[in-house]
């Protein structure tokens, strides 16, 4: 089979010791593409070098809306949110991204996350708007973070001129889900579908043309209480052929083809 990652963190703290192993665990697995994704300024370089390091990783940079508000608060440190320390310039990190477009297959991640900074809701538009406009002006698809903000997300993205568009682990009602189908747009779904029954529903209601696997690595497993990695891909495969009712490798080759049309 031909699988895809579309969407995960490569360079965390938790692939440090062994991320060797876990890109040939993907090879063997029959992954064929993995995207990691920056989210602020450390992590944009180490993406990008991940790219260059490894034959099947490719990467998107972004501005993760909760680094890109440059404030510390302890609710998100708990929660382990609060990634980057140092304040950075959101214009001049998006500089470095028109810069190196050439490198990269999509802007992402980036959004808005209303659960936890709805107060900030004023400024994360502003800084999504700034992305969604570096998007545009390089034509890269974008990968988009709506935590609690799929509506305001959805708003947003509809007045832009932008049409590859992928909605990362999408938590919206089933009238959302529907109305950016309609417009659409992608929605990538992680391993813990095989745990959480919304990624069900989102897989029940939109079609296999507009659907995309993710790890979101090392998050999201299909297991509680153990690391995710890109190898795991196959659970969402297996869910999303359950559900659709196609085998296992049709579901496969409709996937890789939905990630060739987005990101090629």
């Amino acid at each position: 089979m031909n699988l895809v990652d579309i969407h995960c963190h490569l360079n965390h703290d938790k692939f440090k010791k062994d991320l060797d192993t876990v890109i040939e665990n993907a090879k063997k697995a029959d992954v064929k593409v993995i995207i990691t994704a920056g989210v602020n300024v450390p992590t944009n370089r180490q993406a990008l070098e991940l790219a260059k390091k490894y034959d099947i990783v490719k990467c998107s940079l972004g501005i993760y809306p909760i680094d890109a508000l440059n404030i510390r608060i302890d609710a998100l440190d708990e929660v382990g949110l609060a990634r980057q320390a140092e304040p950075f310039d959101v214009e001049k990190e998006l500089d470095f991204i028109k810069k190196n477009k050439s490198k990269i297959v999509a802007i992402g991640e980036c959004g808005m996350d209303f659960k936890y900074l709805k107060n900030y809701e004023k400024q994360q538009k502003q800084n999504f708007q700034k992305v969604i406009g570096t998007a545009e002006k390089i034509k890269k698809p974008i990968i988009v973070h709506s935590r609690s903000a799929e509506q305001a997300c959805i708003d947003m993205l509809e007045s832009s001129r932008l049409k590859k568009i992928v909605m990362h682990c999408f938590g919206g009602r089933k009238a959302l889900i529907k109305k950016a189908a309609d417009n659409g747009w992608s929605f990538s779904i992680p391993p813990v579908i095989k745990r959480l029954q919304h990624f069900e529903t989102v897989v029940s209601l939109v079609n296999i043309n507009q659907l995309l696997t993710e790890t979101d690595a090392p998050w999201l497993s299909p297991e509680v209480g153990i690391r995710n990695e890109p190898k795991n891909v196959i659970e969402s495969i297996k869910k999303i052929a359950a559900i659709k009712k196609f085998t296992q490798e049709e579901t496969a080759n409709s996937i890789f083809l939905n990630y060739q049309r987005i990101f090629m």
